[in-house]
């Protein structure tokens, strides 16, 4: 295997690729368009003959999100991947493994709902994903990426964050990105860890057998007594407000002197560039803010332009309207916020961006 390689492949194809050469352990999914090129790519590169990293295809996503579970709880980086029904029969089981502080990757390709829905792209999971799609008080590390470079990077990324803070991390995609086709700098193999280099880092958590130790650890959701629970909220809690404070990252492109500014992530924030460039070419003084942190939310880039005196914000969202909630509580009433999107697998175009900013925001 090459150190760095530069190819040509779909954003699914990559999320293949780095899981082997960023040192993941464990892939556990389950088939579901537009996704099912994650585990085709897997079994067709055979890593379990190279670095030993298992593949396995499970009976359900229900089956898939336990294996993590299974494996995550072993101190070892294991991941899934599925689509927007399938990451909803998850929910329950990433609730768990929020409870029980274990890191993992869950990447979802989202396709239009609500129910089976269709196979075309779409960014309505952003409340699933951000807000807690299970029971309880618990986040994810949701990372939003806009091209096939990004698909790549962020298995890095999200398995740094994952085992930073001891939480699941997800990358939150979207059938375009999935299936378009990009050029990718693939980096250098990370050695996965062995089970003494396990122990040795993450042995005060991890099930990895009792050893020297007194007790055994365990991994467990399950608190019967109501003050220990609370302890468990109150910590896991805590931990979020240090995410929020640390790790919020986003991209800016012409806010400096913007007299308005778009938010879009994703492939919606791939139409809304352009939308930048035709305003410019009007006079229009338009900037783009682009999350890349879903969770945490980048508030405080957006409450600074809003202080700056920025005349309003519009969203632009492949849902009926989720992130502009976001956007609404970091502008906190200082300057209008209006949303545009469509669904079920519809794209808009640069110029309806355009012309629903002037409708809306520019009368």
């Amino acid at each position: 295997m090459a150190a760095k390689d530069v190819k040509l492949m779909k954003g699914n194809e990559v999320i293949a690729h780095a899981a082997i050469r960023y040192g993941c352990d464990g892939y556990f999914g389950y088939p579901i368009t537009p996704q099912s090129e994650v585990m085709e790519t897997l079994m067709e590169l055979r890593p379990w003959e190279t670095t030993g990293m298992v593949v396995l295809q499970a009976e359900s996503e229900l089956s898939s999100i336990n294996m993590v579970y299974g494996g995550a709880a072993t101190g070892k980086r294991v991941m899934t991947s599925s689509s927007s029904p399938g990451v909803s029969l998850m929910c329950e089981g990433l609730s768990y493994l929020a409870a029980c502080e274990l890191p993992c990757l869950v990447v979802n390709c989202q396709r239009g709902g609500p129910g089976l829905g269709t196979i075309q792209p779409s960014q309505g999971d952003y409340y699933q994903a951000c807000k807690g799609g299970g029971h309880g008080d618990y986040h994810l590390i949701v990372l939003a990426p806009s091209s096939v470079q990004e698909m790549y990077d962020f298995v890095g990324l999200g398995f740094d964050l994952a085992f930073k803070y001891r939480t699941p991390s997800m990358i939150l995609a979207d059938g375009a990105i999935g299936q378009m086709m990009e050029k990718v700098v693939l980096s250098e193999q990370r050695p996965r860890l062995s089970d003494e280099e396990i122990a040795e880092r993450y042995g005060s958590w991890a099930t990895c057998g009792k050893g020297k130790r007194k007790e055994r650890n365990v991994a467990t959701s399950l608190f019967m007594d109501s003050a220990e629970l609370e302890e468990v909220n109150l910590r896991l809690q805590a931990k979020y407000r240090k995410i929020e404070a640390a790790e919020p990252r986003w991209e800016q492109i012409e806010c400096e002197d913007a007299e308005y500014i778009i938010v879009a992530y994703g492939s919606s924030a791939r139409i809304c560039s352009a939308t930048v460039e035709m305003a410019r070419a009007e006079g229009i003084k338009l900037g783009l803010l682009r999350p890349i942190t879903l969770y945490p939310f980048p508030s405080k880039a957006i409450a600074a332009l809003a202080e700056r005196g920025v005349k309003g914000f519009l969203t632009a969202e492949l849902n009926a309207g989720q992130m502009v909630d976001d956007v609404r509580l970091a502008v906190n009433g200082a300057a209008p916020v209006e949303y545009y999107g469509r669904m079920g697998g519809i794209l808009f175009n640069s110029d309806e961006v355009l012309e629903v900013l002037k409708s809306k925001l520019i009368k």
